[in-house]
């Protein structure tokens, strides 16, 4: 399963009403950090597909979350379980590091 994009609208029922958890991936199109953590995130996806939902936010679209949220700066990354922000990842990192993280936390 590939990553899936959330918007405002969608977010409570893709992300807080999630059976499983859900790492939500704040950026925008003018992001090139963004942009180069994208394939990781992809790949990560795929690799963990059953244990962890990847989503992708853009923040242009989709002020309200973002703002509700306080993301200040991106690439910024939040895992929610059970409805609730559990861990934050600010900033790009290589797939591993990024798989490790999220592997920690889940």
């Amino acid at each position: 399963m590939a990553t899936i994009n959330v918007t405002d609208a969608s977010f409570r029922s893709d992300v807080l009403d999630s059976d499983k958890p859900v790492l939500v991936d704040f950026w925008a199109d003018w992001c090139g950090p963004c942009k180069m953590i994208a394939p990781a995130l992809e790949e990560i996806s795929e690799e963990l597909a059953g244990q962890v939902t990847i989503a992708k936010m853009d923040i242009m679209e989709n002020p309200g979350v973002p703002g509700e949220i306080g993301v200040r700066n991106i690439p910024f990354m939040v895992l929610f379980k059970d409805g609730k922000p559990v861990a934050q990842k600010l900033g790009a990192a290589p797939k591993n590091q990024l798989k490790g993280w999220l592997e920690s936390e889940l």
